[in-house]
């Protein structure tokens, strides 16, 4: 029996009926945490930028369901294994009953009017969501915190402390296992070293650097090598002028 090929269109996510989250209050000294916001989703948006099972978000809203209203909306969120993120970020915000896992790595930054809550309220809160790994990062080197570079690991249904290294020169480090790889403090600056190659992650603003370094050492060889020839050219010509003498 003779079969028909069909084009089969492609079948585009409608997310039209997602209703957005709204975007939660901004603290105060917000200003002071973003260095170590952006260090957190920059650095880890270009390492897993090929994964599109990957969700890497800051600042929305981390609700159980769609009626958490007290849920608390977390200073960075990192998620795998995901049917696409793109829900999450039509939703504005992460909630567990519609992506059906909770995220597996949330980390709070250190500010003076929610740093007490973060080692204490909300570690029990985000082990209570079952978030496997909560890491705490405090800038100002444990005055917001209990400690400036702290982590938890999910065991049992509670959290057990992380390992925290402290080298001679006060940098601090510990190793995320959902990440695989290392959480600095390093002078009061976040930073992810891959614990293979003993290189740290660049931020966006220096892989931007990098290009445009990159760049300008093309642009340089470029016009060296339009100069070198340039410089034959004139040799060869003088030569062949020399040499009609």
């Amino acid at each position: 029996m003779a079969t028909q090929s069909v084009l089969t269109k492609i079948r585009v996510p409608d997310y039209s009926n997602v209703k957005p989250l709204p975007d939660p209050p901004r603290q105060p000294d917000m200003m002071k945490q973003y260095p170590g916001i952006n260090a957190f989703t920059s650095a880890l948006c270009l390492w897993f930028k090929d994964r599109d099972d990957v969700f890497v978000g800051a600042l929305g809203y981390l609700w159980a369901d769609a009626d958490d209203r007290s849920g608390p909306y977390p200073d960075g969120v990192f998620a795998e294994g995901l049917d696409g993120a793109e829900r999450i970020f039509h939703r504005n915000g992460y909630v567990i009953s519609e992506v059906g896992k909770p995220p597996d790595l949330v980390l709070e930054v250190g500010s003076e009017g929610t740093g007490r809550q973060d080692y204490t309220d909300k570690r029990e809160r985000y082990a209570g969501y079952g978030v496997r790994e909560y890491w705490r990062f405090d800038p100002s080197g444990g005055e917001y915190h209990d400690a400036p570079l702290a982590g938890d690991m999910l065991v049992d249904d509670r959290y057990m402390p992380i390992e925290i290294a402290v080298e001679p020169d006060g940098r601090r480090w510990g190793y995320s296992e959902r990440l695989g790889l290392e959480f600095w403090w390093d002078d009061g600056i976040l930073r992810f070293r891959d614990p293979v190659s003993g290189e740290y992650l660049p931020t966006l603003n220096e892989s931007e650097d990098a290009r445009q370094s990159a760049e300008q050492r093309v642009e340089s060889e470029r016009v060296a090598r339009a100069v070198a020839e340039r410089r034959v050219a004139e040799l060869e010509a003088e030569l062949e002028r020399l040499s009609g003498e």
